[in-house]
C-alpha cells in the first residue's frame, strides 16, 4: 500500500510508485558513456590527491600497488615477484626503500626495473634506508611513474573501443554507475554517483589489472627522509 496517502476536501491522491533512480544522485545515471567518461575524467584531473590500490599487469608481469598520490609527488608500496618495496617522490627526488635481499636481488626480464644488485656488504647499507635513485639511472623512470599521479591518471582512466552504461552498484559502500568499452573488454569503470564523479574502481582492459582509486582530495604529508634514514650516493649507486 502506498505510504503518505492523503485524503483532501478536493479528493483522493495517492504517491506514485515510480521513483526517480536519479533522486539524491549527482545526475551522472542520466547521461551517456561519453559525457559521463568525460566529467569523471575531469573530476579525477581536478583532485589535488588521490589512493590507488590493487594489481596492475604490465608486460605480463603483475604489481601490486598501494600508492598515495598528488601533484608535488607519492609515497606508497609496490609488491613485485614477491618482493615489496617502498617507493617516496618529494618533486623530482625519488626514494626507494627496501630489504637487502632486494638489493643482492637481479631483476628479472619482464619484471620491475630497478638499480643493479649490488654485493651483501653494500646491501647490509641499504637494508631498510631510503636509498635515493638518480634520475640518470635507468630505474628512474620506471619507479617514478608509479608515484606520478597525471601520468597513472592519463594510462588507467581511458577506456577503449565503443562505451556503453552498464549497471548501478556500489564501491566501497558508494553507489555507482558503470561505463564499460566493447562490453567490457576494453575496461569497465564505476563511477560514483554521489558528490563529483570520481572514478572508484576500474578493470582494465584485456585482464591487466584491478585498481580502486579512494580517498579523493585528502591531502597526506610529503617530505624527504631525514638524514639519519636516507643513503645518498649521487649519480651512481653502488652496483657488483
Amino acid at each position: 500500500m502506498c505510504a503518505g496517502l492523503v485524503v483532501g476536501v478536493t479528493g483522493l491522491t495517492g504517491c506514485s510508485s515510480d521513483e526517480d533512480p536519479d533522486a539524491g544522485t549527482n545526475g551522472m545515471g542520466k547521461l551517456s558513456a561519453a559525457k559521463i567518461q568525460s566529467k569523471s575524467r575531469a573530476a579525477a584531473d581536478a583532485a589535488p590527491a588521490v589512493r590507488l590500490s590493487g594489481t596492475l599487469v604490465s608486460k605480463g608481469h603483475t604489481y601490486k600497488l598501494d600508492m598515495r598520490l598528488k601533484e608535488e609527488g607519492g609515497t606508497g608500496s609496490v609488491t613485485s615477484k614477491g618482493e615489496t618495496f617502498k617507493l617516496l617522490r618529494v618533486g623530482k627526488q625519488l626514494f626507494l626503500k627496501a630489504d637487502s635481499a632486494f638489493w643482492t636481488h637481479e631483476d628479472a626480464k619482464g619484471g620491475a626495473e630497478k638499480p643493479g644488485k649490488t654485493d651483501d656488504a653494500a646491501a647490509a647499507k641499504l637494508d631498510g634506508k631510503f636509498v635515493k635513485v638518480p634520475a640518470g639511472d635507468a630505474a628512474y623512470k620506471q619507479l617514478s611513474g608509479f608515484t606520478d599521479k597525471d601520468l597513472l591518471l592519463e594510462g588507467m582512466l581511458t577506456l577503449h573501443g565503443k562505451l556503453a552504461t552498464g549497471e548501478r552498484g556500489t564501491t566501497d559502500g558508494n553507489p555507482t554507475i558503470e561505463i564499460n568499452g566493447d562490453e567490457g573488454a576494453g575496461g569497465t569503470l564505476d563511477v560514483s554517483l554521489e558528490g563529483k564523479p570520481y572514478p572508484l574502481r576500474l578493470e582494465r582492459a584485456g585482464d591487466t589489472g584491478t585498481l580502486r582509486l579512494s580517498d579523493w582530495g585528502r591531502d597526506f604529508p610529503l617530505s624527504e627522509p631525514d638524514k639519519d634514514e636516507m643513503v645518498d650516493y649521487g649519480e651512481q649507486l653502488p652496483t657488483s
